[in-house]
């Protein structure tokens, strides 16, 4: 596959996610105690916890082309 439509894949593919992963966050903090500090630790984590998933297809957008 081309860099140009891989790293086009990898685009499409993190949006995708991307909108999954906040759909998925807001739908689970509705099942938590209404305490602030219980929201701040939540979407911390959520905030930071989207881009380890996302590692491995990055790199795949990125890596060189094998011949």
């Amino acid at each position: 596959m081309p860099p140009r439509l891989r790293r086009f894949v990898a685009a499409i593919a993190v949006l995708v996610f991307l909108v999954f992963w906040v759909w998925g966050a807001v739908t689970l903090n509705e099942y938590l105690p209404d305490i602030w500090w219980v929201d701040m630790i939540f979407f911390t984590v959520a905030g930071i916890g989207w881009g380890f998933p996302l590692i491995p297809l990055l790199r795949w957008a990125e890596r060189e082309n094998r011949k």
